[in-house]
């Protein structure tokens, strides 16, 4: 039996406004990321020069920042109110991107990319409280699903967007991007979204309380599963966007239509986000997960032999198709177990998304940091210790029960 969600009200704005501003909220992290990519060479060659390997960390340190915050972001909006929450993580984020922009070594930047990403963790916590408060079970992971398109339409473009102010203007200037698209959000979110948590549905910030909503959730069995899951998931793509940019300019020549090919599969994966929209209503979430999954562990498998058959290594063409199905694997898994870890977290949506993004988000770096590390040239260690992961989330999800209609 589903927990009902906190209000039985909807958003005061149409559905269509509300699933672009929460997938700009969102959109804060993937645009973070992947705005960075064209900027690793630069970053390496003017703050790393004798090992270039490290300016991966400047993606995993954004990550890691996100993954603590998230253990406060989701708590602080049950006990203050959704709004409050975001506009205070805003002002943090943007804050780091000043230290990030004048920062004279790589490890004050790795400093604040951590802030910036604590500052990110709430517009990742707090917009999935916030749909949990409106709607619940395939209906959640079905609004989900169409902010994941909408969501991947960011990266689809960030790339392309970052490497045209880095030529312009230098890779400090790409924090400058991210204070104004910073800025833009929270105020469409400020003047257009009512506060959705009552006071009296508020739950005090005390110590007490918080551990006993975060012993509830972890206990949960359907939860501490979908965790897991996630972070394995994600291990995948963090994994593969750790060196994707070395990938495409180092073993295939092709850096500079870079940001072409990354727009190419992103908009690949929003299109099975919307086709993950239609059939989670009819087939269910899990059962989405689980044929994703298998796919993706199939594809890699086979490509993993290939390479071992081909003398001069996986043609790009392949990799491309790789590259691109853990997008789309992305968008047909992250969501959905969203959604099944929030469906009996009504009450405490806060703190549950809370809790189940940052336990998965810093078990995905745990797993990320050394495979990234491994990274020899080629795709292979990317491409083996994915699938293992993928593998290994497999296996756990089928312990998770089918939702109900």
């Amino acid at each position: 039996m589903s927990t009902p969600p906190i209000s039985i009200a909807r958003p005061t704005i149409g559905r269509s406004e509300f699933i672009a501003l929460m997938a700009m909220l969102v959109a804060a992290v993937a645009f973070s990321i992947d705005s960075m990519l064209p900027a690793m060479p630069q970053i390496a060659a003017e703050l790393s020069p004798d090992d270039p390997n490290r300016a991966q960390l400047i993606i995993t340190s954004f990550v890691l920042g996100m993954g603590m915050g998230t253990f406060l972001a989701g708590p602080l909006s049950d006990s203050y109110g959704r709004k409050p929450i975001i506009v205070y993580g805003a002002a943090l984020y943007i804050f780091a991107c000043a230290l990030a922009w004048m920062a004279p070594s790589l490890e004050l930047v790795l400093l604040a990319r951590m802030l910036q990403g604590l500052g990110a963790s709430a517009a990742r916590v707090v917009p999935m409280a916030i749909i949990r408060d409106y709607y619940a079970g395939r209906g959640m992971a079905r609004i989900v699903s169409f902010i994941m398109m909408v969501f991947t339409l960011v990266p689809a473009v960030a790339p392309l967007a970052g490497s045209v102010v880095i030529d312009a203007f230098g890779w400090r200037a790409i924090f400058g991007i991210f204070v104004v698209f910073a800025l833009l959000t929270t105020l469409w979110f400020s003047r257009r979204i009512d506060e959705p948590l009552p006071q009296a549905a508020r739950r005090p910030f005390r110590p007490h309380a918080l551990w006993a909503g975060a012993k509830e959730v972890i206990a949960h069995p359907v939860v501490r599963r979908s965790t897991m899951v996630q972070a394995l998931c994600m291990t995948a793509l963090f994994s593969s966007l750790s060196s994707i940019h070395q990938i495409f300019d180092v073993t295939y020549d092709r850096g500079l239509g870079f940001p072409w090919w990354f727009c190419a599969m992103a908009l690949i994966a929003g299109c099975f986000s919307l086709l993950n929209a239609s059939l989670v209503v009819r087939f269910g979430m899990q059962r989405l997960v689980r044929v994703a999954m298998l796919a993706l562990i199939a594809l890699t498998s086979s490509l993993i032999v290939v390479n071992q058959v081909v003398a001069t290594g996986l043609p790009f063409a392949l990799y491309f198709s790789w590259q691109a199905a853990v997008f789309i694997h992305t968008s047909m898994t992250l969501g959905n177990l969203n959604a099944i870890a929030l469906e009996p977290m009504g009450h405490i949506a806060g703190m549950a998304s809370s809790v189940f993004s940052a336990l998965a988000t810093i078990g995905a770096v745990v797993f990320t940091v050394p495979i990234g590390l491994m990274f020899n040239g080629t795709p292979m260690p990317l491409m083996i210790g994915g699938c293992l992961a993928i593998f290994a989330g497999y296996l756990l999800v089928r312990g998770i029960p089918e939702d109900d209609v």
